[in-house]
């Protein structure tokens, strides 16, 4: 098996995906139900495309794809928990460019 395109997808995508998978299959196996149970549970966001989007017009060169999937499905309220998400992918953004990010974040969330 070779690993053509990797995208990281944010729940809201991954629920839409399962639901294709859903009309496609008839039934859903084990293990994609309880995906399904968590995804339920999990998103917040319903909106999430122009939420997407509003991150992307924001135009920070080093927030990539899977920084934008992060941050759409933790939805942070603050600086900390911004920088919390963003450390294990060793990404620094500066003061200014964090406050964009979550005035974006708290008209969605």
């Amino acid at each position: 098996m070779e690993i053509i395109k990797e995208t990281p997808l944010c729940l809201p995508e991954m629920k839409e995906k399962l639901e294709i998978f859903k009309k496609r299959d008839k039934e859903l196996n084990f293990r994609a139900k309880k995906v399904e149970g968590y995804l339920n549970h999990a998103t917040k966001i319903k909106d999430y495309k122009e939420f997407k989007k509003d991150l992307e017009s924001l135009e920070l060169s080093r927030l990539k794809e899977k920084h934008t999937a992060l941050i759409i499905n933790i939805c942070p309220k603050d600086e900390d928990s911004l920088k919390t998400i963003l450390s294990s992918e060793n990404l620094t953004l500066k003061k200014e460019d964090m406050t964009k990010i979550l005035e974006v974040v708290n008209k969605y969330a």
